[in-house]
């Protein structure tokens, strides 16, 4: 089923592989760069059905990092160059659009970091600013901008970040949504900051290109997000009418691991910290901070399967994809298509790799050292040096 067509909205992939959303930190200045191309076009020439630029801010106030993507009309010239060069080898171009929230670092962005609620992040650290009503509305008025923006840019979808923690998870989660208006208290109050971001999206996507939505499942803690209310929240994303979800768990600030599993190499996440303070803090503290989650191949599956049960619109599967016959029980379990990072950070070629029967499983050993460096500067496998 891998090398079969699938229709997602208004598009159809060639196959059912997408490079999933994981941070490249790639960009300068905000901006696009000729390795962020080189990297995405190595992949669409490997074979994948559709790559996905990821974690690009909607806004000045959605950064986190330095090397991170902003868009704004600035960015659609070197935008239209990626669409290019992916779509001349036949692939589809995705780009996952989110705002950081209380994830944002002040030197970045200028000011306090915004979010639900005034919950102090240590993990950043910062101590966000509760978004007001003009805020609410600025934020949500840049997330269609900029649909609009790469849609001129020949983009195929759009990627919505929803999920880990990040600004429209922290309205969603209990954790951090303290407010007592319309947007805090009820689940239906949590969601209604999401809905206005997702109208306003699809209304400029205007089904010319495809709209998918990451979420959790779970938030992987107590008194985070549970999967009885992910499962409203998906059922009203589906009602809203997105094209499909990318299913995830985890919250950056709070069950880092619970994302991509396994043990975060705390030395070389120290030794990339940026300045020698951060390092020694990480150093001291990081196991505390970024506790180990046990890695098991498809280690999502068992929870997507409850939520493809009670869903019809399409669903992409991610986490722990090392082989084709992982990517054979996934989608022989009725998911439209299934999403990959670690894999494609060692082998761009790795879905040609499979079709030609070069190997049936990567050597990727997902030892995350890709993940602790991509804070502070491009990712890299260190077993491809």
């Amino acid at each position: 089923m891998l090398f079969t067509p699938v229709k997602i909205g208004p598009i159809t992939l060639r196959n059912r592989s997408i490079r999933a959303a994981a941070f490249e930190g790639m960009s300068q200045n905000h901006q696009v760069t000729p390795q962020l191309i080189d990297y995405h076009e190595q992949v669409a020439k490997g074979g994948i059905g559709m790559t996905t630029v990821a974690y690009a801010a909607v806004q000045k106030s959605a950064l986190s990092f330095p090397h991170q993507l902003i868009i704004d009309e600035n960015t659609v010239p070197d935008l239209a160059k990626l669409a290019e060069k992916v779509h001349q080898h036949n692939a589809k171009v995705s780009i996952q659009l989110g705002h950081c929230g209380n994830m944002a670092k002040r030197g970045v962005i200028g000011g306090r970091p915004l979010s639900s609620s005034t919950h102090i992040n240590l993990y950043a650290p910062s101590f966000p600013r509760k978004m007001n009503q003009k805020d609410i509305n600025e934020t949500i008025k840049a997330f269609g901008d900029s649909v609009r923006l790469v849609k001129k840019a020949g983009f195929d979808a759009v990627e919505i970040h929803a999920g880990h923690g990040y600004l429209i998870s922290q309205f969603l989660s209990p954790y951090v949504n303290k407010r007592k208006d319309e947007y805090g208290g009820s689940l239906e109050n949590r969601m209604r900051f999401m809905e206005q971001v997702m109208k306003e999206v699809l209304e400029a996507a205007n089904n010319e290109i495809a709209v998918l939505v990451k979420m959790n499942m779970t938030d992987g803690f107590e008194g985070g997000v549970p999967m009885n209310e992910s499962l409203v929240i998906a059922k009203k994303l589906e009602e809203l009418g997105v094209h499909a979800l990318v299913l995830s768990s985890g919250f950056v600030s709070k069950a880092p691991m619970e994302v991509m599993r396994g043990v975060m190499p705390i030395k070389t996440l120290a030794a990339h910290a940026g300045n020698k303070i951060m390092g020694v803090f990480i150093r001291m503290f990081g196991k505390m901070m970024v506790p180990s989650v046990p890695f098991e191949e498809t280690y999502f599956l068992e929870n997507a399967k409850i939520f493809r049960a009670n869903l019809k619109l399409p669903i992409v599967y991610v986490g722990g994809i090392l082989s084709k016959e992982n990517i054979d029980q996934v989608l022989s379990e009725n998911f439209e298509a299934v999403a990959m990072a670690r894999v494609l950070i060692k082998d761009p070629n790795f879905i040609d790799n499979l079709r030609h029967e070069v190997y049936k499983r990567s050597s990727c050993d997902t030892c995350n050292h890709c993940i602790a460096v991509m804070y502070n500067g491009p990712f890299e496998c260190i077993q491809n040096r």
